[in-house]
């Protein structure tokens, strides 16, 4: 890897997927993980209502690893969430927010093949740990500029999705979602500035602004939210969609995410 794709002269980076965050990871204080659509958007939902979610890296269709999460979740006693269905807690974020009321106080194990297998590689990677979306974009960037100073180095992480075979598919929420997170950074921590945030990070920043009044219909109009749509779960688009909706950030702390 060349070294200029480190992002190093930059304190506030942004890259895509597990290799781009193992890219830009090193001297970073705090990873962000934005995957929109949805392990960090059914994260945020969870942790507001009480839950505490485990992040676990899931593939469609491979049972070894569902069968791994079913362990750990007897093991810790905890919740397992299915593969995205609104009748049962799943990684449906509308899911999580009709069932977890029920369960508050409990663990979470969240499978999902980008969002949560990117968050169980950082833990014991990174010093702080967050799962940002538009929803809980403002708490994110509260957080880390109350708990940081302004000089350390913040990472988020794009997650996007996956083309068929498994190549990383950038996906437009994520861009959207990683945006709002460092637009509000920049707004609410003092002495953070413009001049930190790497090209890729400015990027991110100048689309969500172009757009953070149209997120609603870019969501739902983006190739991952028209296949929700089309799939029968437009509510987990819109509720993905809304944004500073949580004043509750999510933080990794004692192996589960949680309310912070």
């Amino acid at each position: 890897m060349h070294a200029a794709h480190r992002q190093l002269p930059f304190t506030v980076r942004l890259e895509w997927g597990l290799r781009g965050a193992q890219a830009v990871l090193p001297g970073a204080a705090a990873a962000v993980v934005v995957d929109t659509l949805s392990f960090s958007t059914a994260v945020s939902v969870g942790v507001e209502a009480g839950l505490a979610v485990l992040p676990f890296r899931a593939a469609p269709g491979d049972g070894e690893l569902h069968d791994a999460a079913a362990r750990l979740a007897e093991e810790r006693g905890a919740l397992l969430a299915g593969p995205r269905s609104l009748s049962r807690l799943s990684l449906s974020p509308s899911s999580i927010r009709a069932h977890a009321v029920a369960h508050a106080g409990r663990e979470l194990v969240l499978p999902s093949p980008n969002g949560s297998a990117i968050s169980e590689h950082l833990t014991d990677r990174v010093p702080e740990l967050l799962a940002g979306t538009l929803r809980n974009a403002g708490a994110t960037a509260a957080w880390l500029a109350h708990h940081l100073p302004p000089s350390a180095v913040v990472v988020v992480v794009a997650a996007g999705e996956r083309w068929p075979g498994g190549a990383l598919r950038p996906a437009v929420e994520d861009q959207l979602g990683a945006g709002a997170v460092l637009a509000a950074l920049l707004r609410s921590a003092p002495g953070r500035t413009r001049e930190q945030l790497s090209p890729e990070a400015r990027s991110a920043v100048a689309v969500f602004e172009a757009f953070r009044e149209e997120l609603p219909t870019e969501l739902a109009e983006s190739a991952s939210g028209s296949e929700l749509v089309l799939r029968g779960f437009g509510a987990d688009v819109d509720l993905a969609a809304e944004l500073d909706a949580s004043s509750v950030a999510a933080r990794f702390s004692d192996g589960a995410f949680r309310s912070a």
